[in-house]
């Protein structure tokens, strides 16, 4: 008799559900019948891309036959500059989605414990669950990542922490000093992975020296991405900077040519566009101001952002209320996957997008 397709794979598959990414924008405006939408959903860069990157992945078309750097030399190069460590620290991926999921794989197994906030970045516990791990999910305190209650959440069987700076989806980012000292306290032998795919958008008085405890070579992991701020989310490219040998230790596993040529031409020219880097900042930060004026004066609680998106309440169930800004052709992101049953994600976009989305909020709650 055959056995199940599901007896046959990995039991920590069972009740685990896929990430949901959201419907691209040509879907949506297809099922629904709505042209020029908005789409607020997945808080991306609304200027795009930097034409430095567009000219580079323009050079970069006539080798597409050629397999990329495996080792992403050029790339490494210019972050290891950036950031002013050695090369060796450097590890990219697939999206720092893809440097996620392969620490886990190198440092979980069944038995052995992830600590995460509850309602952090989905992924976490998805890569906890796949391994076998143990779940440690502590709850947010004021929607912030609460430190303390993490560290005390830590055992001798945990092997790996995440923490979100800032943290997604709530926008929210721990003070630096407490980030600091949370690095400080937890176990040298206990990786922390710091996702910072938001780091770009912090106000400098809560930009944390994270790369000190790497540098000092703690088992710290830093993630950062060129999803966000440098607007090459399609090119799927992140990294990440650890002290060598555990960077070397990845990279054993790590899959051969897991960053394309496209996204590392891209990338590298991205980096060096500060001017693209500033005015996305600009426009962000004059975003969320006007965001989260205009909702608090609908009378909507808006938690305090330090990234390119708020989350709202808009008091009635988020998902409904998401369906019906559908309806004027606003696309944002509901909450309730993540305990948020009312509360709305909305990434901020050109000034125009976010006067419709004001508009059709309005509209949607009858102000």
């Amino acid at each position: 008799m055959t056995r199940p397709l599901e007896d046959l794979a990995s039991p920590y598959l069972r009740g685990l559900i896929p990430y949901s990414p959201g419907k691209p924008i040509q879907e949506v405006e297809r099922e629904l019948g709505i042209r020029d939408s908005v789409k607020l959903a997945s808080n991306e860069n609304p200027l795009g891309p930097s034409p430095l990157a567009l000219a580079a992945l323009r050079d970069a078309l006539a080798d597409i036959h050629r397999y990329p750097d495996g080792s992403g030399y050029r790339l490494s190069q210019a972050l290891a500059k950036h950031w002013d460590v050695s090369s060796d620290m450097v590890i990219l991926g697939n999206g720092s989605n893809e440097l996620l999921e392969l620490a886990g794989r190198c440092f979980l197994m069944p038995g052995e414990e992830a600590v995460y906030a509850k309602q952090a970045f989905i992924v976490y516990d998805m890569v906890a669950q796949v391994t076998g791990a143990t779940k440690v999910a502590v709850p947010l305190k004021n929607f912030t990542h609460d430190l303390e209650a993490m560290r005390a959440a830590i055992s001798p069987r945990t092997k790996l922490v995440f923490v979100a700076n800032p943290n997604n989806p709530t926008g929210t980012a721990v003070p630096p000093r407490a980030l600091e000292d949370f690095l400080a306290a937890v176990p040298p032998d206990v990786l922390v992975i710091v996702d910072e795919a938001y780091y770009e958008y912090l106000p400098p008085d809560l930009v944390p020296d994270t790369l000190r405890f790497v540098r000092t070579g703690r088992l710290v992991l830093l993630l950062r991405t060129f999803s966000k701020i440098y607007g090459l989310a399609g090119l799927r490219i992140g990294y990440g900077i650890g002290p060598a040998p555990l960077i070397a230790l990845l990279n054993r596993a790590r899959q051969p040519f897991n960053t394309n040529s496209l996204a590392q031409a891209a990338a590298t020219a991205a980096l060096r566009d500060e001017q693209h880097v500033a005015s996305t900042r600009r426009i962000t930060e004059a975003g969320l101001r006007y965001l989260a004026e205009q909702c608090r004066a609908l009378g909507l609680s808006v938690v305090p952002s330090a990234a390119n998106f708020l989350l709202v309440d808009v008091g009635r169930p988020g998902p409904a209320t998401a369906d019906a800004l559908l309806r004027h052709g606003v696309i944002v992101r509901p909450m309730a996957g993540y305990g948020f049953l009312t509360h709305l994600r909305i990434s901020i976009g050109t000034p125009p997008e976010n006067e419709r989305c004001i508009a059709a909020l309005k509209a949607v709650l009858g102000k």
